[in-house]
């Protein structure tokens, strides 16, 4: 079968590697960057193409041709980039993190008789797995909380951070809106708010704030309560909205010596080479799941915890093995028929069939990002 990724970058280079490397796909990267596909050069099993896909035209070139697509630019050009390649007609996987409501492109897909698998990562995308399996083994579900952060192992001043996926992404989740259910309404916070402290073991206290990650399961779960958390380390929530509300992440350009610049723009900047990680330097993932709910007649709490870390044999980050791998066992869910309904599926409804939930589980456990589940009863 011929994929083609679509931007080979932190993770799309991750999720290119992975399916090549069995030899059940030809692959086809895609980018704008050379120096990005420098780095898969020589990969056997991945061609190599140059080519900007925020142009329409180059997009559907590149995309015709293959039998299958992946979708892994960065999130503020996701939205396009998916509505073009399902007019395309082609079975696709995306991990775009994009603010637009990728069900909104439902109806497209399924007059299209396109299988679009959405948010196909880890958060968005393995909470949203865990949720569906709930959903099918406890009733109700009755709460349902995430908390997940990519860190650097190594705490470096002055942010204690580093970016595992694209920097541009991670200012959208400190200025998006965020928003949660409680007592089965829909409320809208900022982003950063509520913070708690969360003890994680293997890593410690960390920081946990309201990002907008809930996405599709507004929609599609009925739960009355459900949140979803970005953690930190302890300190980074204030600086960051030290920043957000001296106007450093604003669009609107302000005249500086008779230029006219955009605030975020400088601030990307400044911040983005501080963001980015150096060779060899290691990260780690951690991720909490929580839903509570009934199971035969009495109420329990299942927890699911998972804490990756940077592989040192393959140098991958942690979050791009976590996203990446995720993705790719999306890929080869859709490829081998284990899933093809038509239309767009985030991951929630991939979970509430056992088999597509146990074969990613499996696929995932297999490259070593597993998760450990415990139970408990409630009163």
């Amino acid at each position: 079968m011929k994929v083609a990724v679509l931007g080979g970058g932190l993770v799309g280079g991750v999720i290119a590697r992975d399916l090549a490397r069995d030899g059940e796909f030809e692959v086809t990267v895609a980018d704008v960057s050379e120096a990005t596909l420098a780095r898969l050069g020589g990969v056997p099993g991945i061609t190599l193409v140059k080519a900007d896909l925020a142009d329409a035209a180059a997009l559907r070139r590149v995309v015709a041709g293959h039998d299958f697509v992946v979708g892994a630019v960065p999130g503020h050009m996701g939205f396009a980039t998916l509505r073009e390649v399902i007019g395309s007609g082609k079975p696709v996987v995306d991990i775009s993190f994009f603010p637009e409501d990728a069900l909104a492109l439902d109806a497209l897909a399924r007059e299209r008789g396109v299988c679009a698998v959405v948010d196909c990562g880890v958060a968005p995308g393995c909470s949203n797995l865990i949720l569906g399996r709930m959903e099918s083994e406890l009733e109700p579900v009755e709460r349902f909380a995430c908390y997940v952060g990519g860190l650097p192992v190594e705490r470096t001043w002055p942010w204690e951070y580093k970016a595992p996926f694209s920097p541009a992404d991670v200012i959208e989740e400190y200025t998006r809106p965020a928003r949660y259910v409680a007592n089965g309404a829909l409320v809208t916070m900022p982003a950063l708010s509520e913070p708690e402290l969360v003890e994680f073991p293997g890593v410690g206290t960390l920081e946990a704030f309201n990002t907008d990650g809930l996405r599709s399961l507004i929609a599609t779960v009925k739960a009355p309560f459900m949140v979803e958390k970005t953690m930190r380390y302890p300190g980074h929530i204030e600086k960051i909205r030290v920043l957000r509300e001296s106007g450093f992440f604003a669009t609107e350009p302000v005249m500086v010596g008779g230029v006219a610049v955009r605030p975020l723009d400088l601030a990307s900047r400044l911040l983005f080479p501080l963001w980015q990680f150096g060779p060899g330097e290691e990260d780690i993932t951690a991720m909490r799941v929580v839903v509570e709910g009934t199971s035969a007649g009495r109420r329990v709490r299942r927890t699911f915890e998972m804490l990756d870390r940077y592989d040192r044999v393959t140098k991958t980050s942690s979050m791009a093995r976590t996203t990446g791998y995720t993705c790719a066992a999306g890929v080869r869910l859709v490829a081998r028929g284990l899933w093809g309904r038509k239309g767009v599926s985030p991951p929630e409804f991939l979970g509430r069939e056992r088999a597509c939930y146990e074969f990613v589980m499996a696929d995932l456990a297999a490259r070593g990002v597993a998760f450990r589940e415990t139970v408990e009863p409630l009163a």
